[in-house]
């Protein structure tokens, strides 16, 4: 029989052979995972966990949350909300140097509290702001990478995907990962919007020159535009601190808040749209759930064959501290995230990487939070960051990839100065969830 341990390495070498060749992320995993278990342990085993591992993944209650959060994205995209959000972004900006780069800072941060999907919001917004930007004069370059870069949001300031998946594959809590996520998620939009004053100061023809000022009744009135921004954050985040329902509820009551908003400005028009919809929560949700299958067979055959321990302990040979720890686990997905989507980088490294966290004596939630800056960070780092195609896909003017490029490097700068913040002073991230288990 073939050493364990040579065969978790020919897996683990075969999934990136698998994912290199383009085969689907959850059927590369999967596949992976049985062929390990079938060669490790056997059939009989094998045969075990195909048979109560999938079942436990998707009938779990509180994994509810990802698809009614999903579903809160789509509906609020197409009930509009998300361009009332962006125009009194602008109202209140336009006035100031490279205002329409600070309007799609706010309005990405904004709307990434009721979205969850870094796609959807660099998407929406390459399609409202960018030939806004072009029409008065602003950078293509800036524009498009700032819109990419901003996408990113969604990420960390909750409701997040990522933020689930993450407590999915690690059991932590939900309701303490999107709470720990808004001081974080805050201060990147806060460093987006310093270093954009910086660098319109340093290069003016980054921008048009200052804009008209604006009425203050005019201000007043665009405030008016995020009413219901307010009242679906208010419901959801609101309702997971003060600990009226959990995460799977507070997601259902999102959903249900976005859909009265959606029938109330669509009408006529609910039918086909809601059908839409649904459908494109139902496709996203779904290959989701197949890459959190795929990745949990694929880590149960590394558990199984012995390679998670070896793995760990070679780790913490290196280092025993877990600054130092975090550092080097910076690098490595840093690294990675040019060459793989986020979903599956958690997947493939979270069974071996989160049992060092926890050996190190590490906080789950701290280092949650850090993965998902790491995340945020990844999907802007080329030659595969997820935003960087997804602007890409969604601009109609000519604007080619290497302005793509070129436009998101400053705005991983200023992520790296968050991220070392983060690791620095993990406060930034504790400090809300330890009052809300203190209510």
């Amino acid at each position: 029989m073939m050493d364990f341990t040579i065969l978790g390495c020919l897996c683990i070498a075969l999934l990136f052979v698998a994912l290199a060749l383009s085969v689907p992320v959850g059927i590369a995993l999967a596949a992976t995972g049985i062929l390990g278990m079938a060669l490790g342990p056997g059939m009989d085993f094998l045969a075990g966990q195909l048979s109560s591992l999938p079942y436990a993944v998707t009938a779990n209650y509180a994994f509810a949350v990802l698809p009614l959060f999903v579903l809160m994205g789509v509906l609020a995209e197409r009930s509009k909300i998300t361009e009332e959000v962006f125009r009194a972004a602008d109202v209140w900006l336009r006035q100031f140097k490279g205002g329409l780069y600070q309007a799609v800072i706010v309005g990405s941060a904004v709307f990434a509290a009721i979205s969850g999907s870094t796609i959807v919001n660099a998407v929406v917004f390459t399609r409202l702001a960018f030939p806004e930007m072009l029409k008065y004069g602003y950078s293509r370059s800036l524009s498009i990478g700032a819109i990419a870069a901003a996408g990113s949001f969604a990420a960390m300031i909750p409701p997040s995907i990522t933020m689930v998946i993450y407590a999915i594959l690690t059991e932590q809590s939900v309701g303490q990962l999107l709470i720990a996520g808004i001081i974080p998620g805050l201060l990147t939009a806060a460093v987006y919007m310093v270093g954009i004053m910086i660098m319109v100061r340093i290069r003016p023809d980054l921008a048009p020159g200052l804009g008209a000022p604006v009425p203050l009744r005019e201000k007043l009135k665009a405030i008016k535009w995020l009413w219901s921004v307010v009242v679906l954050v208010a419901l959801v985040l609101g309702g997971i601190y003060l600990g009226v329902f959990p995460p799977s509820a507070a997601g259902a009551m999102g959903a249900f808040g976005v859909f009265v908003i959606f029938v109330l400005r669509l009408r006529s028009k609910v039918r086909s749209e809601l059908g839409a919809a649904l459908l494109d929560s139902a496709t996203v949700s779904c290959i989701v759930f197949a890459v959190l299958i795929g990745g949990l067979i694929f880590s149960r055959m590394l558990v199984v064959l012995g390679m998670i321990d070896g793995i760990v302990d070679v780790i913490t040979s290196i280092t025993q501290n877990p600054v130092e720890f975090l550092i080097l686990a910076s690098v490595f997905y840093l690294v990675l995230g040019c060459f793989l989507d986020t979903t599956s980088m958690m997947v493939v490294t979270l069974p071996f990487i989160y049992p060092i966290t926890q050996r190190l004596g590490i906080d789950g939630i701290w280092f949650g939070i850090v993965l998902v800056k790491l995340v945020e960070i990844s999907v802007i780092t080329p030659p595969v960051g997820m935003n960087l195609f997804a602007v890409m896909s969604a601009v109609d003017e000519k604007t080619t990839f290497r302005h793509v490029v070129r436009g998101v490097m400053p705005f991983i700068g200023l992520e790296l100065i968050v991220l070392g913040l983060l690791i620095a002073f993990p406060v930034l991230i504790t400090w809300l969830p330890q009052q809300m288990l203190s209510k």
